[in-house]
């Protein structure tokens, strides 16, 4: 693919700085990038790197006011440069189209304009597909479920019965919506299986990763809020409530009836006791255990997690343990030594 700078800024905005007409054939980090290539910077940190890269146009954003090769800069340099990605690079994946002969179809079931049904998919009665919904191979739906407008639900995806899904959402391949909660009542040392009645649903403009289990609520509903994100390899559990736009970063895991904010940031391999809420912009860093309620737009860390500040601090210590018992050893000998002293004396 061959665009100039000229028509790439003409697509996503921005000022040009230098000669706007350069061809740009690809698009790469700063430090992989080629000639040809165009590149970004956001992070201040890297900005050094805009004398050293190979690339031969580089968005930035406006604080940088020129360099040695044109730049186009703009207000949100990685926004931008994830639209030139689609610009430079068109999306060729073939989806599929109508229904395709080795699908089953229940009774009852609604399909919108335009809605792509994979080989193999199935799809039990009552259920309803928006319009130019893709479902890819192998996926199943359960039966009254609804799905809305524009969504992808690549291969593989298991969608239980009962189950809302809005529009435009995304769901990667392996991925379980609907699952059973896990919920078992212990009666003398058996455990008894207690029904999962409940639903899930999930609104619009949310996208989830690869093999993510989503349980349904025991009675009521688990709840994905407007705008979310969901990493690979997250459990969410029953009657879990996760709020608008928030960040679920892999193998986090949420245990059940716990209320997450809108705008809240969960890293990698957090862990969340059950029945807490965690405040509207609050963020949980990575492997935090999460064992009471965290308040809004504040950071905590650790395990148990604690404000981030206070954490550091926790781990300072720690990292000082093999010093301190060093110095506790030497003291002791010397008390011992004082101590021989004073009673031969």
């Amino acid at each position: 693919m061959r665009k100039t700078l000229k028509e790439i800024a003409a697509f996503v905005g921005g000022d040009i700085v230098g000669n706007g007409d350069v061809v740009i054939t690809g698009a790469s980090g700063i430090k992989e990038a080629k000639d040809g290539d165009i590149t970004f910077v956001a992070n201040p940190k890297y900005a050094p790197l805009i004398d050293k890269t190979q690339a031969s146009a580089i968005v930035t954003s406006r604080d940088i006011q020129s360099a040695g090769k044109p730049i186009l800069r703009t207000d949100n340099p990685s926004l931008v440069f994830a639209k030139i990605i689609s610009f430079v690079y068109p999306q060729e994946t073939t989806r599929p189209k109508g229904v395709h002969p080795s699908a089953v179809i229940g009774k009852g079931v609604r399909l919108g304009k335009d809605v792509g049904i994979g080989p193999y998919v199935v799809i039990e009665d009552a259920s309803t597909i928006g319009d130019n919904t893709v479902v890819y191979s192998g996926s199943f739906i359960g039966g009254s479920t609804k799905i809305g407008s524009d969504c992808l639900i690549y291969s593989n995806v298991s969608i239980r019965e009962r189950i809302t899904i809005g529009n435009r959402v995304i769901i990667h391949s392996g991925t379980v919506i609907g699952s059973d909660g896990f919920g078992f009542a212990n009666v003398d040392g058996q455990h008894f299986k207690i029904p999962q009645i409940g639903v899930v649903e999930i609104e619009d403009d949310v996208e989830i990763g690869a093999n993510v289990a989503i349980d349904r609520a025991r009675f009521d509903k688990t709840i994905i809020g407007k705008g979310t994100k969901i990493d690979n390899l997250v459990q969410i559990a029953h009657n879990v409530i996760v709020g608008e736009n928030s960040i679920i970063v892999s193998q986090a895991g949420i245990s059940g009836s716990t209320i997450i904010g809108k705008n809240v940031t969960l890293a990698g391999q957090a862990g969340l006791v059950g029945h807490i809420t965690v405040g509207d912009g609050a963020i949980v860093a990575a492997q935090g255990g999460v064992t009471k309620s965290v308040p809004a737009n504040t950071m905590v860390s650790g395990y148990p997690a604690k404000p981030h500040d206070i954490a550091r601090k926790v781990n300072a210590c720690v990292q000082n343990l093999p010093r301190l018992y060093k110095l506790v050893d030497e003291l002791k000998k010397k008390i011992e030594e004082l101590e021989s002293k004073v009673k031969n004396k």
